[in-house]
């Protein structure tokens, strides 16, 4: 393969990333809602822990089990501003 193909192969992958994080996301939205009905705080710390340990065990690399974690980290925390926001939006149409 080429330079041009291996970019296209790429531009695909970040095409269904793009719809996976979005699904991801409007998952966490209908779970934050889940949350708010059930008087259940957005962070859960052990629900967390464990998303990191099933993907650092599932981790065939070549990334490190770090870098992992780092993007999860920062996929979680995407996740969990949306259902902070959604909150607010709920508590001030509340109101």
């Amino acid at each position: 393969m080429d330079i041009n193909e291996i970019r296209q192969r790429i531009d695909l992958l970040d095409d269904v990333l793009l719809r996976i994080f979005n699904e991801r996301a409007r998952l966490a939205l209908e779970i934050g809602h889940h949350k708010k009905l059930l008087d259940l705080p957005v962070y859960d710390p052990s629900r967390e822990k464990h998303i990191f340990a099933r993907m650092k065990d599932d981790n065939p690399g070549p990334l490190d089990d770090g870098a992992i974690v780092r993007l999860f980290e920062r996929v979680i925390d995407e996740s969990r501003r949306l259902e902070r926001i959604m909150t607010q939006q709920e508590e001030q149409k509340e109101c």
